[in-house]
C-alpha cells in the first residue's frame, strides 16, 4: 500500500473543505475541548450540551460529513455505552420513584442517564469528526509538535504503518491454506491456525528487526523527520475563536460566572 493511500484512509466528506484544511493542531485541541466542556457540564446546566452538539453541526456540515456516516462509525461505540447507561434509571436510588411492574424507576437515575448519553454522544461524534476530517499520520503529526511523550507516538506510528502489511501477510497465509484445501471441520482440525499464527508472528517480529536496522543504517534518531511544517494560518484562528465564542459562555453560566 503507497504513502498516498495510507494518508487517505479514514477521510470522509469533502477533502477540500475548509475543516479538512485545518491545521490539525487546532482541530485535535477544538474537538478535544468540546468533549471536555460537554464531560465536565453537570446536566443542569443543558445549553453547554445545546452549545457543543450545534458546534458539531456546523463541523459537520462545513466538512460536508453526512450524518450516515458519523452513525457508521459512531455505532461501533456508542450503542454499548448507552447499553450500560440504560441500567442507571433503575440502579441509581433519589428523588421521584415509579413503579414499572417488578422495577422501579428512579428521577435520580434517570438523570445519570441523560448526562451519560448526552457526553457519551457529544464525545463520541467529537472523535469521529475528527477521524474524518484529519488523517491519522496528521494527528499524530499535531501530538508530535504539541510535545505529546514522543514514545507513544512513535508506536502509534508505526502501529499503524505496518499493521497493514501484517494484514496482508495474514491474508496471503490464508489464501495458501484455502489453497491447500484447508477446510477445518471440528476444533481437532484447527491446529494449522495456531501453526499459522505462531509463523506470523516470527515473520513479523522478523521484519520489526529489519526495519529497525534499515533506519538506523539511515542515521535514525528517535525521531521521523517532516517534510511538511504546520503553520497556524487565519482560518485556524477563526476556527478556535469561533469554537470558544460559542462554548465557553456556555460553560461559564453553568458555574454561574456569568
Amino acid at each position: 500500500m503507497s504513502a498516498h493511500d495510507l494518508s487517505a484512509i479514514g477521510l470522509a466528506g469533502d477533502p477540500a473543505s475548509p475543516i479538512h484544511r485545518l491545521d490539525p493542531r487546532v482541530k485535535l485541541l477544538g474537538l478535544a475541548g468540546v468533549t471536555v466542556v460537554a464531560v465536565s457540564t453537570p446536566l443542569r446546566a443543558w445549553p453547554a450540551f445545546a452549545a457543543c452538539a450545534l458546534a458539531l453541526v456546523a463541523v459537520a456540515a462545513l466538512a460536508r460529513v453526512t450524518p450516515r456516516t458519523l452513525w457508521q462509525r459512531a455505532r461501533i461505540v456508542l450503542p454499548l455505552v448507552l447499553f450500560v447507561a440504560a441500567f442507571a434509571p433503575f440502579a441509581r436510588p433519589g428523588g421521584a420513584r415509579v413503579d414499572l411492574g417488578p422495577l422501579t424507576v428512579s428521577e435520580a437515575g434517570l438523570a445519570v442517564f441523560a448526562a451519560v448519553s448526552a457526553k457519551a454522544v457529544i464525545g463520541t461524534v467529537s472523535a469521529v469528526l475528527l477521524g474524518a476530517t484529519t488523517t491519522f499520520p496528521a494527528v499524530l503529526h499535531a501530538l508530535e509538535r504539541l510535545r505529546a511523550p514522543r514514545l507513544p507516538v512513535l508506536i502509534a506510528g508505526f502501529m499503524y504503518r505496518y499493521l497493514f502489511v501484517v494484514a496482508a501477510e495474514a491474508g496471503r497465509m490464508r489464501t495458501a491454506l484455502a489453497a491447500r484445501a484447508y477446510r477445518p471441520r471440528h476444533a481437532l482440525q484447527a491446529a494449522a491456525i495456531g501453526r499459522a499464527a505462531t509463523a506470523l508472528f516470527l515473520r513479523t517480529h522478523a521484519r520489526a528487526e529489519r526495519v529497525h536496522l534499515a533506519m538506523l543504517a539511515r542515521g535514525y534518531r528517535e525521531g521521523m523527520p517532516r517534510l511538511d511544517a504546520l503553520a497556524l494560518r487565519r482560518p485556524d484562528a477563526v476556527f478556535a475563536a469561533a469554537l470558544a465564542a460559542a462554548l465557553l459562555p456556555a460553560r461559564l453560566l453553568a458555574e454561574g460566572v456569568l
